[in-house]
């Protein structure tokens, strides 16, 4: 069966640090049916948002201080798999949740530098390692986002030279309170500025759509793809495929909004990934609404699944 034109969701991240959603305590026999499940479904992109973060990594680091036991290589797991199934990997950093937080960002640069030396020395020959990820998230010039940018996205370049990824976030009121919001206006003055200051640290951005409520979207994203055709970025849309509407973190979303948002995306960027398909849209989530937002999915796209 051809391809739809409905917009398509193309790529994904992998959360396996687990920060704020339930691991699914996943095997490699479990990865490996959910990586075939992409190819089958038009997904071509996975990226790893952190590999490590704090005291957790996805493989055992020589270069972070202080880990958790670490009893299986997930990394290499994810290459192998990616390389057999014709994926793209995405890398991505390490998170200390602490350094940068404090204002300490040369800390959280050199640990980060090692790690993607480590990283390349691990894992640079595998044929899907196609990009970085930078996993430091913010909505606004704060946290020393500007001297990350360049120093980490910089590295991974000089380390591998592939395309480097980031996924910022609105300072909006799904997500915020009170004084805190901040208008889309503000939001792109602080954006235009992060953007002027780091040219050529990274080469794609997809801002996370959640934050902002549903009727802002369409400025939202052509506010995002002006600023990325000003200074040569790339902008792809990370459409989050779980809920910010409900009192409880994190359900899978409501497929009417879900499709609103791929739609309002698909007017303006040229790539769709999400956060993050395994939880919330896969038919071997933990969670059984994404077994049902899984097959509304591929009814809107017109296709049938054959799960055998």
């Amino acid at each position: 069966m051809g391809m739809s034109t409905a917009p398509r969701i193309t790529g994904t991240f992998l959360d396996e640090i687990t920060h704020d959603i339930p691991s699914q305590n996943w095997g490699r026999k479990e990865w490996d049916r959910e990586f075939g499940l992409y190819k089958s479904i038009g997904l071509d992109t996975v990226i790893i948002i952190r590999a490590g973060y704090g005291s957790k990594c996805i493989f055992p680091s020589r270069v972070i201080p202080g880990l958790l036991p670490v009893y299986e290589d997930l990394g290499e797991v994810f290459f192998e798999l990616a390389d057999q199934h014709g994926l793209n990997v995405f890398f991505g950093t390490y998170d200390s949740g602490f350094h940068w937080m404090r204002g300490a960002w040369w800390d959280e640069v050199d640990l980060n530098k090692a790690f993607i030396d480590e990283a390349v020395e691990r894992y640079g020959h595998h044929a899907s390692f196609k990009g970085w990820y930078l996993c430091h998230e913010t909505s606004r010039n704060g946290s020393n986002i500007i001297e990350l940018f360049n120093h980490l996205g910089r590295h991974c370049r000089a380390a591998k030279d592939l395309p480097v990824l980031i996924s910022p976030f609105p300072q909006g009121a799904k997500q915020f309170s009170g004084g805190d919001v901040m208008s889309l206006q503000e939001s792109l003055n602080h954006w235009n500025r992060i953007f002027s200051e780091t040219e050529g640290a990274f080469t794609t951005c997809a801002f996370q759509d959640g934050q902002v409520h549903y009727e802002e979207l369409p400025n939202f994203h052509a506010g995002i793809l002006e600023l990325g055709q000003r200074y040569g970025v790339e902008i792809w849309s990370n459409v989050e495929t779980f809920d910010r509407d409900m009192p409880i973190k994190f359900p899978p979303a409501d497929w009417r909004y879900l499709r609103l948002k791929l739609e309002a995306a698909a007017a303006s960027v040229s790539k769709i990934i999400t956060f993050e398909f395994p939880h919330f849209v896969s038919p071997y989530s933990a969670y059984p609404a994404a077994h049902n937002l899984f097959n509304r999915y591929r009814d809107y796209l017109g296709e049938t699944w054959d799960p055998s």
